[in-house]
This record gives C-alpha cells, structure tokens and sequence, in this order.
C-alpha cells in the first residue's frame, strides 16, 4: 500500500492535529453561487522581481540600466511599455508576454515591493537596530516560512492559509467536510491550521491507496483495514494515525467520485510542472459543487530562483513556463465560468540584490514585487510603492540594493483573505502583525461589501 498520496501535513502537533471525519455528506444540495478561491504560486529559491517588471519612464529606466549593469535589460529584451492606471509606463521581462498582456487586458495588478514585516521599518531604524525586524533575515528557509505564516519574528506551527481554513471550518462555510487546503505541490507549512489540515496531491497522482484488486481475497483485506481503523487503540500516537488515514480514505472516494463527473477542458495546458500543477487546480475547481465547496485554497509552486550567478539563463527558462502556465490557467476559469471567483497570486523568498555579482547573478534580498491575477484584481495597475533605485538611497537596507519592504506579507494576504470572505473583525486572528500597520488591507482587489455565504443544509 502507497502511503505518499495521503500522507498530511505533521507541522502541528499531534495534540493540535483535527482529527475529524471527511467525506461528502448524503443528498446534500449543492450550489456554487458564491465560490471563491485563492491560488498560490509560490517561486521558490528567490525570484528577482527586479526583472520581471521595470519602469521604463526616463529617469528610472537610467538608474536601472546604471546600477544592474550586466543584469540590466535593454528595451529589446523587455515587453513593450504598457502604461499603468498611474500613467506611468512599465514594461515585464521578455520571457513573459502572456503576463503582460493580461496586465495590459487589466485582468493582472503588481503589488510592489512586498517582504516579510514586524511593522513598518526605515532604513535608518533598520541600520541603527532601533526597530524590531524580521528573524534570520535573507535565509531561505526563514523567509519561506515567514511568507507562508506572515509570521515575521519567529516560528509558527501553522501557516496562514491553514488560519483561514480554520475560519471556514468553524464558520461551517463550506457544505461538507473536505479539507478547504489543497496542495498540489506536496506537504506545506502555508495550509497548516490549528483545526484543520490540508491534502497534498501531486498532479495525476490519486490519493487512494494502491495494491487492493476487485478479488474476493483483496477485498476482505480492505474491510479489515477500514475496521481496524474504527477500532480504538487507547494509544495517542497509533489513535492520530488510523484517524488521519481513515480521514485520507474517506477524502479519496470524495475526490475519486467528484473527478469522475468533471468536464474536459478545451483549455490546453503547457506539458510543465507548474502546467500541469494548475491545470490539477482547474480540474479541481470544475467539481467545486460536487465537493460541497464554497470556499478553497489551492497551492502551487516552481522552484530554481536561487540565481547567484547564471540569472539571464535561469529566467529564460523559468519565466516562460510561468507565463505560459498563470494565462492558460486563467482562460481555464473563464472557460469554467470562474474568472471572477478565482484569484491567483505569487509568493517568493525575497528579490534579489539590485547590484549584480560578478558571475552575472544576484544575492538574496528581501523586498519583492508580486503578481495577482483574476477577474477580480483591479489590473492594469502597480499597488505600493516602487523602491528609489539608489544604492544607499532610502530604501537600501546596505549599499546593493537589498529594498527595505514598503508592503507587508500581512497587509498582502489580509488584502487576499478580505476578498475571499474573512471578515475585517477577523483579520488580525490570521495575521497577527496587522495592527502594526495603518493601512491593512490594500486596493488591488474589487471588494463588493461582505459576501454573503449560502445558507447550509445539513443532513
């Protein structure tokens, strides 16, 4: 028996792990007005954001080509300059067309120079060691985990994905019991929650376990197994397990039977590991109802950002599986009818260094501009500020061009959550720094008042 397609998330422990009985509920009704999902594309290893998009107005552009010098991007190797809803204009790497013209379309926002934040922090602060910041700052592992908990100052065992998936779960917004966390990219900290717990299904994988036939014999197996799994051990530990793989079991027929009815997607997607990541997602979003979800979480990833030397090379490579992937994804949704009930956004380590290497690459920073994408992003439009390119200048935490964050992880999630439903009362549970920032939500999503959940049926 395969025990990797269901293994969940262990971060929590035992003592806090939900240990709670999947599976759809019998003759439930099942709508999908009001749906809403967010999806993560998280760019692991640190992408630099430097270069996926830049302003093209004179005096920027000079001060980039100046100081990035052999990571610099001549107007050749840049899309065409688009003008912002500022009236500023900005051109995206090359390798990303399909991002800039869902940009251009207004139907993809930048959200500038977002990083991980205990509160607002200037560089003179940040030199003198006057304010608090971010622990282990420029680690990979540290500023991962901080973008997937927003948990800047220290360690959390949940993530504030799995926070949100607790809100649901306690405000019974979804009709049935499947997990409200979806990772298509195996086990991660992000969708771990006090209360619940995700499901990490790799792309044309199935969470059922394997090695059981229709043979007499085998099934007789398969009774036995699901009764011992009923059957209590008085042992912690052994009680956790046989719960979490009677609970996987369970969420596999929910997942097998809800599969079957899917429709075939015109939407063709790139043969990629993030294309075929979302093109899982899409699948999944297409039987929403028949899951009995109202609300979901999905994550994703793309790794090889780690760019010290060799970035050009990198990125060619990187971005146009990345562009090719977020449009087909987004034309999946609007084939499903979803486009304004899906939004997509990126996460990443950090940016990179302004100031390049020697070996034509770029050394982890902090600070990094995000992208967003759905029928409900106000696209067409950069949110936050741009850093001042000046090495030394005021937004340098040194001298090479590590961006002191202007935007904080929470201000950029509470903005997602916002529009996903959590109420702003709500807000400050999820991310607990938010209160340290005046403005904690943003404007990059079209916020039509408090969404109204359906009313539940129970059976």
């Amino acid at each position: 028996m395969n025990r990797r397609g269901f293994i969940r998330v262990g971060a929590a422990s035992v003592g806090t792990m939900a240990l709670r009985s999947f599976g759809l509920l019998p003759a439930m009704a099942q709508s999908s007005s009001g749906y809403r999902a967010l999806v993560c594309v998280f760019l692991f290893g640190g992408n630099d954001s430097n270069n996926t998009v830049v302003p093209m107005d004179d005096a920027n552009f000079t001060a980039y080509t100046s100081i990035r010098g052999s990571l610099a991007l001549s107007a050749a190797e840049l899309t065409a300059p688009i003008i912002s809803g500022s009236g500023a204009p900005y051109s995206f790497h090359g390798k990303l067309p399909e991002l800039a013209s869902l940009f251009a379309s207004k139907e993809l926002a930048v959200v500038a120079n977002v990083g991980s934040l205990v509160q607002p922090l200037t560089r003179a602060q940040y030199q003198a060691q006057s304010s608090v910041k971010p622990l282990n700052l420029f680690s990979h592992s540290d500023q991962q985990l901080q973008w997937q908990t927003s948990i800047a100052q220290g360690h959390s065992p949940t993530g504030w994905g799995g926070r949100v998936a607790d809100y649901l779960t306690a405000q019974k917004i979804n009709a049935s019991n499947f997990p409200a966390f979806f990772s298509v990219a195996g086990n991660t900290l992000e969708g771990t929650g006090v209360n619940t717990q995700q499901v990490a299904l790799g792309p044309g994988q199935s969470l059922s376990l394997t090695g059981f036939s229709k043979t007499t014999a085998s099934q007789a197996v398969w009774t036995s197994l699901n009764s011992l799994l009923t059957l209590g051990s008085g042992v912690s530990l052994v009680q956790a397990a046989d719960d979490t793989l009677a609970n996987s079991i369970s969420d596999a027929n929910s997942l097998t039977a809800a599969i079957a009815k899917a429709p075939t997607l015109k939407t063709v997607f790139p043969k990629t590991s993030i294309g075929e990541q979302l093109a899982q997602v899409a699948q999944i979003i297409s039987v929403q109802a028949d899951l009995g979800m109202n609300r979901q979480i999905f994550f994703c990833s793309l790794g090889g950002f780690d760019t010290h030397a060799g970035e050009f090379e990198a990125h060619n490579t990187l971005y146009p599986q990345l562009s090719a992937a977020l449009a087909a994804f987004y034309n999946a949704t609007q084939e499903l009818g979803q486009a304004d009930n899906v939004t997509s956004f990126t996460e990443s380590d950090f940016s990179r260094t302004f100031q390049p290497t020697t070996a034509d690459g770029s050394d982890h920073a902090w600070g990094s501009h995000q992208l967003v994408l759905g029928g409900a992003v106000k696209g067409g439009q950069i949110f936050g500020e741009f850093p001042t390119f000046q090495l030394s200048g005021p937004n340098d935490t040194d001298t090479r061009g590590r961006w002191i964050p202007t935007t904080s992880i929470d201000q950029y999630g509470a903005t997602l959550s916002s529009w996903f439903g959590v109420p702003s009362s709500h807000l400050s549970t999820i991310f607990p720094n938010l209160a340290n920032f005046s403005t904690p939500t943003l404007s990059f999503m079209d916020q039509p008042g408090a969404p109204v959940f359906p009313t539940l049926h129970r059976m």
